[in-house]
């Protein structure tokens, strides 16, 4: 959670383990066909890095609940958004089943986490 114990929100599991996600989303997504270059790679890369994004806003804004909940929601979308990317990739036969699978328990991984969050917002808030 974030709290005034954590210096930075790179200190956060959520934010590692989101992080990893979108590095793991760009090395795949460097075989995917050139003529999905400005769609499905931009997006799959896009929504990712936002999960992250979203977290450091939420982290700047976190003495401010509403501002809080509302990057949270963000990251959260975000992160929803890049799932269903993860399913158009393999159904598109981009991904192999097992990396599918490894991508999407990662990704619902995160997805809990920020579930978490927005359930106890104020366990996130940093206290003036």
């Amino acid at each position: 959670m974030l709290s005034s114990a954590i210096n930075s929100p790179k200190e956060l599991q959520v934010y590692q383990l989101a992080y990893q996600l979108s590095m793991d989303l760009f090395e795949h997504s460097k075989s995917f066909p050139p003529e999905e270059r400005y769609a499905l790679t931009s997006q799959i890369r896009r929504s990712s890095r936002s999960v992250t994004l979203n977290l450091r806003e939420a982290w700047a804004k976190r003495r401010y609940q509403p501002h809080l909940i509302s990057k949270l929601r963000d990251s959260d979308g975000e992160n929803s958004e890049t799932e269903t990317s993860i399913d158009y990739a393999f159904d598109c036969g981009y991904l192999s089943a097992t990396d599918h699978k490894t991508l999407i328990e990662k990704n619902h991984i995160v997805g809990r986490m920020l579930g978490a969050m927005l359930k106890s917002p104020e366990k996130s808030a940093q206290k003036p």
